[in-house]
């Protein structure tokens, strides 16, 4: 008959249903008490100490926790002892504890999953997804383009066809698993499923690996790839190539390669979106006066943008459908100028002359702005 347990709960003093922080605070709180270096010699301190180690341990794990709870000891003590793991009754981790998921799978079969953990894990050996970084201008995003890249990839090994095995050799079925890729084990009131020792879960075995790449089915090469890039790309734009990614091990399908996108600085133009931003400075003579500027477009014709008179530094013009085209849409956002009005800084006697006869004849009525700050200033301090 097997030895009665303490509940755990009890031996930490706390309610079932307490939450994680006062778990670890009775935990901390007893163990001080009962730590064989403040009690050396106390067998019994000892014991107690490890007893609410055992608990905590546990408890602090929430599917230990989940299983503790609805099976108590039994959940745990037969067969854990077994796995080789240490560190108390629940040993190293998964390969002694198997998790709630297993356990529902060997209760319930395919239901949760389908195909039994045989079959998935097989499905997971579809080859790692690839990640290629690549710098664009802001005229390639503008127009699109069509390049090629050139990167080093796990391929499908050619010698052996991706299978892994010798040419004129095939994979044989597991003796162990029997092609399940899995195997059952009772432990106390559980029968627990594993992956297959001998063929890591796969259900074959290779006996003659191919000797190009090991038994691997795949190996590492460079290779040269066409990337188109549509119009109106922005950063972080991401293309997908399907199936170019890293190969599956032994004949499984190949994972996927993303190329991210990055558009490099413009040295005249901002974006945002579809929008692009600008600044355009013009003479103080054209801002008082009035004008036209041009303003190069990036599809190779320009803009002209008419400058009314009177304009203020800080002043957005806005021309329509002159931005960044709409991506696999159809379109072109706006262009955006803000006026930069520019202050001569070298004058001849003949311009100082002009401008002194200007100022002469100056009302205060060309400068409203002007006018009405001092106005405020004058109200203000009554100057």
């Amino acid at each position: 008959m097997p030895t009665a347990q303490l509940d755990y709960y009890a031996q930490l003093e706390v309610s079932r249903d307490c939450d994680g922080a006062t778990l670890k605070s009775s935990y901390r709180k007893l163990a001080m008490k009962w730590h064989p270096d403040r009690n050396p010699g106390d067998a019994a301190a000892e014991a107690k100490f490890k007893a609410i180690s055992e608990a905590y341990d546990c408890l602090k794990d929430p599917q230990k926790r989940a299983a503790y709870d609805r099976y108590g000891h039994e959940a745990f003590t037969q067969g854990m002892n077994s796995g080789g793991g240490g560190g108390g009754p629940f040993g190293g981790g998964r390969g002694d504890f198997a998790d709630i998921g297993d356990i529902f799978e060997t209760f319930f079969g395919s239901a949760f999953g389908g195909g039994g953990a045989g079959a998935q894990r097989q499905q997971n050996r579809r080859g790692a997804d690839l990640r290629y970084d690549m710098q664009v201008t802001l005229e390639e995003a503008f127009h699109g383009k069509s390049t090629e890249i050139e990167i080093e990839v796990s391929q499908s090994c050619e010698t052996c066809d991706g299978s892994g095995a010798t040419p004129g050799t095939s994979e044989r079925q597991c003796n162990l698993c029997h092609g399940i890729g899995s195997v059952r084990a009772k432990q106390g009131l559980f029968v627990i499923e594993r992956p297959c020792p001998t063929c890591n879960g796969r259900g074959t075995v290779i006996e003659n690996p191919c000797r190009e790449c090991r038994g691997e089915g795949r190996v590492d090469r460079p290779q040269t790839l066409k990337v188109d890039i549509p119009a109106g790309v922005d950063t972080g734009t991401r293309i997908r190539l399907s199936g170019k990614g890293e190969a599956g091990q032994r004949g499984s399908p190949p994972g996927d390669l993303y190329i991210f996108l990055h558009v490099k600085p413009h040295p005249l133009f901002e974006r945002e979106g579809t929008t692009l931003a600008t600044r355009v400075p013009v003479s103080f003579t054209t801002a008082a006066l009035g004008g036209c500027v041009e303003i190069p477009d990036l599809d190779g014709s320009t803009n002209r943008l008419d400058i009314p008179a009177g304009i203020q530094s800080g002043k957005q013009l806005r021309v329509r459908g002159a931005g960044m085209p709409v991506l696999q849409g159809r379109g072109r956002g706006d262009l955006v100028v803000e006026i930069v009005v520019e202050t001569p800084t070298k004058l001849s006697r003949r311009q100082k002359e002009i401008l002194e006869e200007f100022k002469a004849t100056e009302t205060g009525e060309e400068c409203p702005e002007s006018r009405s700050f001092f106005a405020k200033l004058k109200d203000a301090f009554g100057t």
